[in-house]
């Protein structure tokens, strides 16, 4: 065991008094640390076991005097000593989340032993991240995201994984472990939990992101959260899982080594290489080339760039960026749209506020909790009296403003949204705005931002969107920080995963042109697919349940591929509603039938259509109902073929026409 595995938490926690020297964005984790040469076994087994006295008396003054030592650093660890620490630094509760159980040495790899990776999402699409793995009859999950729906998907609020092959296996799962806090990672994570509850594994600031998620959805007191952090390993059933510190858009981003009796699976979540990062380090190459070393059964590795050459831009790009649009915007006011999660952004913001002068404000729910809690947890940092209330903003000028917003996406429901159709209760929106959309779309929604733009802009404010300067940077690889993963790790099998097939593919070109992995041990996985990973290589199984389920209010899942048809329907061509009423046991048409039109036509300007067509439903029903043994739904099957034919002939539309029939 290493250095670093006998470390114990309270000890790392007493390097904390001392402050860093240049703004502190975040939380810092600990630098990775080259293993140490193996010592010989016999040495290893001679040590005394924690909280076992020695045998005898050390005879090495160096281990005497850790001996010596070993009463105080026992009641520095105890957990009063601690959280006290805690409190006191962080200035907090002295509640802590709890922290999973330290593993010891990992289990040995076994000959013949198999490894089983299902692919729940994030295949062929951006979100939606979910992946199970299986070994020995324990499983574990990867991360449990959403997506947002498509243009087509009309009156759907949420695409998530299809929990069913979860919850058909409930009981063998021992967790679930998150990378980190986007809504394509975290975004499901309430509903799985409502299905199947399971303990979650987080770094601090995803667990703060979790916990908002949780309390709406009523489930926080329900669940139990586990902070995990870098490099420190922890055991779930067979596997044992290493966290290893990632550069992204957000802080405490990590990837997992996952080791199982079958090897080591890495996967990295979403990740870039950034060697001049906000705050936190340089993603740790160290702890991935260590792995290389021993070897890699396999690599899952972010994918979302692999069609962009080079590096990915580090971040302190969009710093010197939006430095200067706050020159330009003058003694306008300042309105900047990004993520609710990107805090690094949000912390750029605020500190070019403070250097101009500005006062800070923020719009939306998501953006309003999210700064909040990290305040509260020391991931985001501004002097007294920078930040007001929304309601505060008239007692501002607009050249001492500026406004932190969500709606980067054109989420029909943001803040931004509502200030482009000036609907948003504290903001109007007009010619004295200087707007910054500090964010490019997500593939599929570059027309509702483009709705938001054009509404802004017709409002009489400047909106700087896109590329049009550098307000925005990713936080995804590209293919050489791609390669660079490749490289060090090794891995005898390659999956590309997080994103659509196209970059799937190119990922899994760039793995073969580095001539490391075989072309037989590179895949390009499905949704649903059961991965088998051994000594041997790389097959596939049987497919497993899988799929989407579209989150419709407080309805989950009970919209489907029926009711989509309708609403499209609906959308395209409108309906018609044919309603009469009929005498019981004689059949004779007591009142109608009457035509009701929604979204077809305007009725009061297509009296002959309409009056043709209410001639026509009254001729067909007197020929239905004078023949015996018909029943009201054959009657209704002739009526709504007969409409739909002169309907079309007259106009070549077809509308829903639905016929009612009621009977007294």
């Amino acid at each position: 065991m290493s250095d670093m595995e006998k470390k114990t938490p309270a000890a790392e926690s007493g390097s904390t008094n001392k402050k860093p020297a240049r703004r502190y964005y975040g939380r810092k984790p600990r630098q990775a640390q080259r293993p140490k040469a193996a010592k010989p076994a016999a040495k290893a087994e001679a040590q005394p076991e924690q909280g076992e006295k020695p045998a005898r008396a050390p005879k090495q003054p160096k281990m005497a005097a850790r001996a010596a030592r070993q009463p105080a650093a026992r009641a520095q660890r105890t957990p009063a000593a601690v959280k006290a620490k805690v409190s006191a630094e962080k200035k907090l509760p002295a509640q802590r989340t709890p922290r999973p159980q330290r593993a010891s040495r990992p289990a040995p790899h076994e000959k013949g032993a198999e490894l089983h990776i299902y692919p729940l999402g994030g295949l062929g699409e951006v979100g939606k991240n979910i992946t199970l793995y299986e070994c020995r009859g324990d499983m574990l999950l990867v991360d449990s995201g959403s997506i947002f729906p498509d243009e087509d998907m009309y009156g759907i609020d949420l695409v998530i994984p299809d929990f069913t092959f979860v919850k058909q296996n409930r009981e063998k799962i021992k967790g679930v472990i998150i990378t980190h806090g986007h809504e394509d990672h975290i975004g499901s994570l309430p509903y799985l939990l409502r299905q199947c509850p399971m303990p979650v594994y987080a770094t601090r600031l995803t667990i703060g992101l979790i916990k908002n998620k949780l309390d709406e959805h009523g489930l926080l007191a329900s669940t139990k959260l586990i902070e995990i952090r870098s490099n420190e390993k922890f055991r779930l059933g067979c596997f044992t899982i290493e966290p290893i510190h990632v550069n992204h858009s957000i802080p405490d981003a990590v990837a997992f080594a996952i080791d199982s009796p079958a090897g080591v699976v890495i996967q990295t979540g979403d990740f870039k290489v950034d060697y001049t990062p906000l705050a936190g380090g340089v993603t740790d190459l160290d702890s991935f080339a260590r792995y290389g070393e021993k070897g890699v059964l396999a690599l899952l590795s972010d994918s979302t760039n692999s069609e962009r050459p080079g590096f990915t831009a580090t971040e302190q790009k969009v710093a010197e960026g939006v430095r200067k649009l706050f020159v330009k915007a003058g003694k306008r006011r300042i309105i900047i749209a990004t993520f609710a999660s990107n805090l690094y952004r949000v912390q750029q913001i605020i500190d070019l506020a403070v250097e101009s002068g500005r006062k800070v404000a923020v719009s939306g729910r998501s953006m309003v909790n999210n700064v909040a809690m990290a305040m509260e947890l020391g991931y985001l940092h501004a002097p007294e009296g920078v930040m007001v209330d929304m309601e505060q903003l008239r007692s501002y000028p607009p050249e001492k403003l500026v406004i932190i917003t969500t709606g980067s996406q054109g989420e029909p429901l943001s803040a931004l949204s509502r200030m482009a159709s000036a609907s948003h209760r504290n903001i109007k929106v007009g010619p004295g705005d200087f707007i910054i959309i500090s964010a490019n779309p997500i593939p599929g929604n570059e027309k509702m931002v483009t709705k938001v733009v054009n509404g802004l802009l017709k409002l009489g404010s400047e909106v700087i969107y896109e590329s049009m300067y550098d307000v925005h940077v990713s936080g995804h690889a590209c293919q050489e920080e791609q390669k660079l993963i490749l490289t060090l790790t090794h891995p005898k099998c390659f999956i590309p995963v997080h994103g659509e097939y196209k970059q799937l593919k190119r990922h899994a070109d760039t793995a073969l042109s580095l001539g490391i992995i075989p072309k037989e041990n590179i895949l390009i996985p499905e949704v649903g697919q059961d991965i088998c990973l051994s000594e041997a290589g790389l097959r596939l199984g049987e497919n497993v349940p899988s799929g989407m389920v579209l989150v419709d209010g407080l309805g989950v899942g009970d919209v489907g591929n029926v009711v989509l048809r309708d609403r499209r329907h609906l959308s395209e061509d409108g309906i018609i509603i044919v309603t009469a009423t009929v005498e019981n046991g004689t059949g004779r048409v007591l009142a109608g039938p009457d035509l009701i039109s929604r979204g077809f036509v305007y009725v009061k300007e297509s009296d002959a259509l309409m009056g043709g067509a209410r001639t026509l439903m009254e001729s067909t029903m007197d020929r239905s109902l004078a023949e015996d043994g018909l029943d009201w739904n054959t009657v209704k099957g002739r009526m709504r073929e007969a409409l739909s034919s002169y309907i079309y002939r007259k106009t070549k539309r077809s509308p829903m026409i639905l016929p009612i029939l009621m009977e007294v």
